[in-house]
């Protein structure tokens, strides 16, 4: 669970007001939440499922979700229409869990010793436009077929009733993937409760076809879940290679990650995990960042640590290093692990080391040729350089190491000389194709403890990467070729199939305030994930409480218009713009040296009091809208506003408010006869 995904059940909901009177099957308030659950349950899961199968998603965080939504848009638009299209839902989704096995894309070994991309038995992948278009085509008719059977159940209730039902199933939707992650069942308990709750609300519609395509869907998973070594945890699809000697070697999303060695293979196989430990004082007090299994844990023991913090996000990693590591560190009493995000657990700690690694912490870098990545990562920003100098004891070192191609270690070299004034100490290893092993070390006076080999860029340095635009694999202030094609033929397919399903686009004039809603409730949302993953890390818990406050913020708003009249909505919009230039103002770096409860609080009214008064003013315009041209509009909106958010890579995000302000400034300016409609 980690992209801005919780809006699509939340705008699709909220749009299905706009639907004509139908004459239901159901006027069933479960069945509208039992199924809001599932398409909620479904987009999530096929959100992470799909990345940790196909490497080309990984940097494309939110190219499922844009297809989701328009999905979704589609399903809802299709309400009143022939065919019934549930029934089919469990075809395409067969077809796509089929496809997204059968040409799998993860990282092989080239000739030449450095990694590529390679298929299923080691054969070429698909091409990536096929591979892509292939995935957004599936996925958006899975959500279609399952978001049609919400929207004819929507229609039959008054609308903001049936807009609390939606919100009150998309919530449960998003704790059932919660626990199922806390749980850390594979794939195959998802295809179950995705497969239970289809047949449920099939019933009598469940004929040969979708029955069998279910049993596919089961089977499929099942197989990925139980053949071979693999294990999911809350973020990752892991497999476990056995090697000889007893070793094990680990991947994770398909790329590989590390082996477990003892101290005594590394030192004959791998030295530069000893590197750290040549120009470093005191190593009394060891923080490891990005522990893994345990090799870093182990070198420090080794090294003659007294107290070791091992921070590593993924607990299926560090029972993988309790359990099977050699040397067995994490059961020495002198280590600590923590289960935290390490820029969170950097940020909260009051304890000061003498030695401080940042150990291998982003297996990303190995995919870092996959054209430019528009990967987050708060860990290596000065932000974050400057919160780990601060925690260093005086003579205590700081070390960075992993495979890094040459522009990325002019990039945090350039970060390190920022930071600490100085260039740092570079030590390089062996080369694996175009990324060569290397250490950045530098001592919190600024000195490099004798080492002469420092830091001197190639040519210009690149920038570094800062909170407000964390992008450390992208090397300019640019949008890549790459996703701005990627952008215009999503936005080109969304063009056509809402005017295939929703009519002439002209039609759409009377409601452009709800095409710029859409675009900038996206982006608002899209500022507050992110918000909430520097505020209290990217673990799974934060990103699922975050999702469920959305949903929360909408349910209230939706509550409040219930039963409340509001005499003045023009006031509603002074109140939003007031929210969002306080987001503005007090930007999330200023919260980070609040207390973790003031930080939690703020955090909160910061990030969901804009939300609120958004959908406040959502629920009140469509309460005056009659037609599905009105959600077509609102829908195009929106994925404008999932291709505006690649503007972060280039402005960062906090401009992203500005770009919301102005669209609900456009909204207002064009929507605001409607609102003194409604008056009483």
């Amino acid at each position: 669970m980690r992209q801005d995904d919780v809006d699509l059940a939340a705008q699709a909901g909220g749009s299905a007001a706009l639907l004509p009177r139908w004459s239901p099957r159901s006027n069933s308030r479960s069945r509208l939440v039992l199924a809001s659950f599932l398409m909620l349950f479904v987009e999530l899961a096929l959100i992470r499922w799909t990345s940790s199968n196909n490497l080309y998603l990984v940097h494309l965080t939110n190219f499922i979700l844009l297809a989701s939504f328009l999905g979704i848009g589609l399903g809802f638009l299709r309400a009143r229409a022939a065919p019934d299209l549930f029934p089919f839902a469990p075809v395409l989704l067969a077809l796509l869990v089929a496809f997204v096995l059968g040409f799998p894309v993860r990282t092989g070994t080239a000739p030449g010793g450095g990694w590529e991309l390679v298929g299923l038995f080691d054969l070429p992948p698909l091409p990536r436009p096929a591979s892509l278009a292939v995935v957004f085509l599936l996925t958006v008719g899975t959500l279609a077929c399952l978001a049609q059977e919400v929207a004819r159940t929507f229609a039959s209730f008054p609308p903001l009733e049936a807009y609390r039902l939606d919100i009150l199933g998309s919530l449960s939707g998003i704790i059932a993937f919660a626990a199922l992650s806390f749980l850390r069942l594979p794939p195959l308990g998802w295809g179950l409760v995705a497969a239970v709750t289809l047949a449920a609300l099939l019933a009598r519609r469940l004929s040969r076809l979708p029955l069998v395509a279910l049993a596919c869907v089961v089977l499929l998973l099942g197989a990925e879940s139980v053949l071979g070594s693999f294990q999911w945890s809350p973020y990752y699809k892991i497999h476990t290679q056995d090697l000889a000697g007893g070793l094990v070697r680990i991947e994770v999303n398909n790329t590989p990650l590390q082996t477990a060695l003892s101290v005594k293979e590394i030192r004959a196989t791998s030295p530069f995990y000893l590197y750290p430990y040549t120009y470093a004082g005191s190593r009394d007090d060891v923080l490891v960042i990005g522990a893994g299994t345990g090799n870093d844990v182990a070198v420090a023991l080794a090294q003659g640590a007294q107290r070791v913090d091992a921070v590593e996000i993924d607990p299926a990693l560090l029972q993988i290093g309790r359990d099977r590591h050699p040397d067995h560190p994490y059961s020495d009493p002198k280590v600590t692990t923590h289960v935290d995000d390490g820029r969170a657990f950097v940020e909260r700690t009051e304890r000061r080391y003498d030695l401080i690694l940042l150990a291998l912490p982003d297996s990303a870098t190995i995919v870092t040729g996959q054209s430019a990545l528009r990967l987050e990562n708060y860990l290596f920003t000065t932000q974050a350089l400057q919160q780990a100098r601060s925690l260093l004891k005086p003579g205590g070192t700081f070390a960075m190491y992993n495979y890094y191609e040459p522009w990325l270690l002019d990039r945090y070299a350039n970060t390190l000389r920022t930071v600490y004034g100085t260039p740092p100490c570079v030590q390089l290893g062996p080369s694996y194709g175009a990324r060569q092993q290397a250490v950045l070390t530098l001592r919190k006076d600024a000195s490099t403890g004798g080492c002469r080999a420092t830091w001197s860029p190639k040519a210009a340095a690149l920038e570094p990467s800062m909170d407000d635009r964390p992008f450390p694999y992208l090397g300019s202030r640019t949008v890549p070729s790459f996703y701005l094609w990627m952008l215009a033929l999503v936005l080109l397919a969304s063009v056509l199939l809402v005017r295939s399903a929703g009519g002439p686009l002209r039609t759409m004039t009377p409601y452009v305030d709800l095409f710029f809603m859409g675009a900038a409730f996206l982006l608002l949302e899209t500022k507050n994930v992110v918000q909430f993953a520097l505020l209290f890390g990217t673990t799974w818990v934060v990103n699922a409480a975050v999702f469920a406050g959305v949903l929360l913020s909408v349910l209230a708003a939706v509550e409040v218009a219930r039963r409340v009249t509001v005499r003045r909505p023009l006031l509603l919009y002074a109140g939003l713009l007031a929210a969002l230039a306080v987001s503005w103002v007090v930007p999330p770096a200023a919260l980070l040296e609040l207390s973790l409860l003031p930080r939690f609080l703020a955090g909160v009214t910061i990030a969901f009091l804009p939300i609120f008064m958004a959908n406040l003013i959502f629920a009140i315009r469509f309460a005056s809208a009659g037609s599905t041209t009105a959600f077509a509009a609102n829908l195009l909106g929106a994925m404008v506003g999932g291709a505006l958010e690649y503007l972060a890579l280039v402005l960062g995000f906090n401009a992203l408010l500005v770009i919301v302000a102005a669209l609900y400034g456009l909204a207002l300016l064009t929507g605001r006869r409607h609102l003194a409609a409604v008056r009483p």
